[in-house]
């Protein structure tokens, strides 16, 4: 009985067994770039622009010029379809919060998404937001992953 005991009690210390590895983001970080940054050989010869193997979002897509959100996703599941990533943002000029979503598909693996507030959605290159967040919500409105900087949220008084 005290073998069977000692069991239990050691199987309920040790947990699952295997927990399903989650989506969760490497790192993120701000970073201006210019709109002839995106220029290519290749788009001079074909017209579409290279990405590589990066994911471009926009804000305005037509508008290449803007602050982005480098967004290293590790996703060790299945390509995720339907999801949405949304950036907020405090600016200098005010204390109110942008939002900005961006529907993607993430696909099975490690990948690099540059997430920009293009064209008149940001200032300039020297403008730095105050605070952000970037979060990716499943399709069904579940937050998979966020990162915020710093400032974002207030501690605890």
């Amino acid at each position: 009985m005290r073998s069977l005991l000692a069991s239990l009690a050691l199987l309920s210390a040790a947990g699952p067994a295997s927990k399903a590895a989650e989506l969760t983001f490497a790192r993120v970080w701000p970073e201006w770039h210019d709109a002839d940054a995106f220029q290519s050989l290749y788009e001079d010869h074909t017209g579409h622009e290279l990405t590589g193997r990066w994911i471009v979002l926009r804000s305005r897509p037509a508008e290449r010029g803007g602050l982005y959100f480098l967004t290293r996703v590790e996703n060790p599941g299945a390509e995720l379809k339907g999801a949405t990533f949304v950036v907020r943002v405090i600016a200098l000029e005010g204390i109110d919060t942008r939002t900005y979503s961006f529907p993607a598909v993430v696909p099975k693996g490690s990948r690099l998404f540059e997430i920009g507030l293009t064209g008149a959605d940001w200032k300039g290159p020297r403008a730095e937001p105050v605070a952000w967040e970037v979060e990716l919500d499943a399709a069904d409105g579940r937050v998979l992953a966020r990162k915020t900087s710093f400032l974002w949220e207030k501690p605890d008084h």
